[in-house]
Formats: C-alpha cells, sequence, structure tokens
C-alpha cells in the first residue's frame, strides 16, 4: 500500500461481513471483523482463513503444540452484509449533522 496517503475503508472492527472470494467463499454466511490493519489493508475476520501454528513450550503455555487461528485476507475479499436486505451490499459515505456515516446501497439504511 502507498503510504504518502492513509486508505479508506468503509469496513470497521465488529461490523458483519462475507467473504466474497478465496478458499472460503460464502455469500450467505455473514462473519464478524475482529481487526483490521489498514496499513497493510488487511482484515481479520472470525472463522477464515485457519492457519496452523507451531509452539514451542513456554512459561505461558507449558505444553507448546499446533494451535489453530485465523491468519488475516485482504480487505478486498470481503464485503459488507447488509441486515435488512440480507445481502453483501457497496457503501457510501456521508455527512449527517456533520458526522461521516456509512449508508448502505442496497436498503438505504445507515450502518452503525
Amino acid at each position: 500500500m502507498s503510504t504518502r496517503f492513509k486508505p479508506k475503508f468503509s469496513i470497521k472492527k465488529g461490523d458483519n461481513v462475507v467473504v466474497i472470494s478465496g478458499e472460503d467463499k460464502d455469500l450467505k454466511k455473514p462473519r464478524k471483523v475482529l481487526e483490521v490493519i489498514l496499513d497493510k489493508g488487511r482484515v481479520l475476520v472470525e472463522g477464515v482463513n485457519i492457519v496452523t501454528k507451531h509452539s514451542k513450550p513456554t512459561s505461558q503455555n507449558t505444553k507448546g503444540g499446533i494451535i489453530k487461528k485465523e491468519a488475516p485476507i485482504a480487505i478486498s475479499n470481503v464485503m459488507l452484509w447488509d441486515v435488512k436486505a440480507g445481502a453483501a451490499t457497496k457503501v457510501k459515505r456521508t455527512r449527517e449533522d456533520g458526522k461521516l456515516v456509512r449508508i448502505s446501497k442496497k436498503s438505504g439504511e445507515v450502518i452503525k
């Protein structure tokens, strides 16, 4: 990603999204965003892109072993879920009462 300008994404932590491409593609199952990594343009989505990590025994984890956890995916591979329309939607941003709000293009509702 370019370092000159800060990227603006329509997806935030805690939003419900659907994966629109990749191995975990599912257009009907909304999932929760756990983290947005702005400088790399990636998101961490619950239950998507599960990887196995091998960990050595430490003082906190005395057993060590194999751990399964989520890895980030590109933000372009997810789309915001519109609850009212029951489908994935694009987002437009407008100002209401001096605040920037996100509005669903499918239903016209404000996304909280």
